[in-house]
């Protein structure tokens, strides 16, 4: 006998719709979500820029702009005041260059070991090393670079003062080891398994594989982790507030004081400078100018990964 359908079964029941509708309301939600948390970088970066412009444009109309960005003397909370920027810009440079040189020898190697070399018993002892480290306090290491590290360079660096350069970036280069090692694995591991395989197969060793295949077929990840690590390096504040000093000298000299961009702000911001004072105003002028310099330097960054990523299928 014929089984007795219904002319309306396959039509959804209600309980299908009612799922249905559920179903598509969450997903639409969730988009809604996803979006939202996406714009919020870009309502940040507005807003930022919202806060910065309003007292740096009058900071420039009692100051020359050319003085701002030619002149080598940065002096506005002496009685003779000097508007170049120069000094606290070579300062920056300089501690975050010495930074660099640290962390991205050590970081990269680490990237290599941990990638290509490591027992698993071994990257389950280093990893949460560098994850502490990443933990500490920047003020830690502000005193651990003037109290430890300064001492010791001391005695094989003549002329190297309490306050310097050096020891604020060799501490600043430990720091962001943690940053370049971890997004420099990143790109190694991305590296297909098939790059290896091959130099494995035309006879090339282990270490060869590691440094002539891997490496290359990285490298964009890599230069983005070391120019984010700079970028990281430019913008901090404790350390070289710290170990570095707070004496705006236009020199490339890293055995004496200097002071940094970061380092400025936090001089002025401890509430000793009178508001809406000219000497206030630097601060905005100053973040404005650092602002731009690290929004550089992640264009270059994003730019560099785009051109040379290397792509497999």
């Amino acid at each position: 006998m014929a089984e007795d359908v219904s002319p309306f079964s396959h039509y959804p029941s209600r309980n299908d719709m009612s799922r249905r509708a559920s179903r598509r309301f969450k997903e639409e939600a969730i988009r809604i979500t996803l979006l939202v948390t996406a714009t919020l970088s870009i309502v940040t970066t507005l807003g930022i820029l919202v806060s910065l412009t309003g007292e740096t444009l009058l900071f420039f109309t009692e100051v020359s702009i050319v003085e701002f960005l030619t002149e080598t003397e940065w002096t506005p909370l002496f009685l003779v005041k000097k508007f170049g920027i120069w000094p606290l810009v070579t300062a920056t440079a300089l501690v975050a260059f010495i930074a660099l040189a640290v962390a991205i020898p050590a970081g990269l190697l680490i990237a290599i070991y941990l990638s290509e070399f490591a027992s698993p018993r071994v990257r389950d002892v280093i990893k949460p090393v560098l994850e502490v480290l990443a933990g500490v306090p920047t003020v830690v290491y502000g005193y651990f670079a003037l109290t430890l590290v300064t001492p010791i360079l001391q005695e094989f660096i003549p002329g190297l003062r309490i306050f310097n350069a050096l020891s604020a970036g060799l501490v600043m280069g430990i720091m962001i080891v943690p940053m370049v090692a971890s997004l420099s694995e990143d790109a190694i591991g991305a590296v297909p398994q098939a790059l290896r395989e091959g130099a494995y197969g035309l006879g090339a060793t282990r270490f060869e594989v590691a440094l002539q295949v891997v490496v290359p077929a990285a490298l964009s990840g890599i230069v983005a982790s070391a120019v984010l690590a700079l970028s990281r390096a430019v913008g901090e504040t404790m350390i070289v507030s710290i170990a570095a000093g707070q004496n705006p000298t236009f020199t490339l000299d890293p055995r004496v004081p200097i002071e940094t961009m970061t380092a400025y702000i936090v001089q002025v911001s401890l509430g000793d400078t009178p508001y809406a004072s000219l000497e206030y105003r630097t601060i905005f002028a100053v973040g404005t100018m650092l602002f731009f310099l690290t929004f550089a330097m992640n264009i270059f960054a994003h730019w560099f990964v785009r051109r040379f990523r290397e792509e497999y299928d």
